[in-house]
């Protein structure tokens, strides 16, 4: 059994209601799984999910595994909103997010309507994740282009402008560089008012766009990492006239189980570095209290290190689950 968290932690950050008072509450854990995953084990660990308490299921919006060298990726990847709506349909509870959508890809108009649809169909579950585009091999292969970075996030602010129109106004008028919106009705909205838009950046431009137009702000990485591109992220908010405490802070790491002290310190020179999480339960505990204390309302756990076959990965996310995440409850 794991221990209690260090201090027999104060695990509660104040978090802002609606009406901007400042209440406590946990920290939540969602699973980040594979887009290689079969349909079949994506519906049971859903479903899975669910009844377990888990706060939300990630899914990234990829056409193609990534590859070190940007090569052509042969894996397989589902397509993610349609993965989303399939689960909206067969779980009642659990909340849905893509991580993230990407408006090189997709345009805001058509990504706005299915991920409106999906929050229909979910009753209000939603999490809307979206980002500026970036994985070379699939836009290379596909034919999608990606401009430079500055010309991206420019590209980015102007679609995440348009898709705030669209879930927010009756009727919808803009008119930028690359889209145009004229008395643009958008019907249904969503079921959440706002529906919760997610930027996962690190850029100061992006993270000044975040403060300005989203409502979460994510990033990767260990709890050091996490608590400086926090402080950055609290400077942008301030730059732009945002209150802080108004936007919910998600991260995630690659986690690693590990049985004792001599394979932790092994497997510590060999995974990324600032982005991994190694241990036994109760470091892991320790660790995700970090989190905690850097002001992160949301951990994902991601299932890419967590074994090679579904009942391994199962395994180890009903451990994490068991022994560290409800060490927070």
């Amino acid at each position: 059994m794991a221990s209690k968290p260090r201090r027999n932690r104060d695990h509660l950050r104040p978090t802002a209601t609606p009406d901007g008072e400042l209440t406590s509450a946990p920290v939540k854990f969602s699973i980040w799984t594979s887009n290689a995953r079969p349909w079949s084990e994506m519906l049971d660990i859903a479903t899975y999910a669910d009844g377990a308490g888990w706060h939300s299921l990630w899914y990234a919006d990829h056409f193609m595994a990534q590859t070190d060298d940007d090569s052509t990726g042969d894996g397989p990847a589902l397509e993610c909103w349609s993965i989303l709506a399939a689960i909206a349909a067969a779980v009642p509870r659990l909340r849905l997010t893509s991580m993230v959508s990407p408006v090189t890809i997709h345009h805001p108009v058509v990504l706005a309507k299915r991920v409106t649809t999906v929050d229909q169909i979910s009753g209000g579950r939603v999490v809307f994740g979206l980002g500026a585009g970036w994985q070379v091999n699939e836009h290379r292969a596909y034919g999608f282009d990606l401009p430079d970075p500055g010309e991206r996030v420019t590209h980015f602010i102007e679609s995440i402008q348009v898709i705030r129109h669209l879930l927010d106004d009756t009727r919808a008028n803009f008119a930028g560089r690359w889209y145009t919106l004229t008395d643009a009705a958008f019907e249904p909205k969503p079921v959440q008012s706002p529906l919760p838009l997610l930027v996962g950046t690190g850029s100061p431009r992006m993270m000044r766009a975040t403060a300005r137009y989203a409502n979460e702000w994510n990033t990767w990485g260990d709890p050091p990492q996490v608590r400086e591109r926090t402080e950055q992220f609290v400077a942008a908010c301030e730059a732009v006239g945002r209150d802080p405490q108004t936007m919910r802070r998600s991260a995630q790491a690659m986690v690693f189980f590990t049985a004792d002290d001599a394979a932790r310190d092994k497997l510590t020179k060999r995974v990324p570095e600032g982005r991994s999480l190694v241990g036994n339960s109760a470091q892991l505990v320790d660790l995700i209290g970090g989190y905690v204390d850097a002001g992160v309302d949301e951990f994902a756990l991601p299932d890419f290190t967590l074994g090679e076959t579904p009942a391994q990965r199962r395994e180890a996310i009903e451990r994490f689950w068991n022994e560290v995440a409800c060490q927070f409850g």
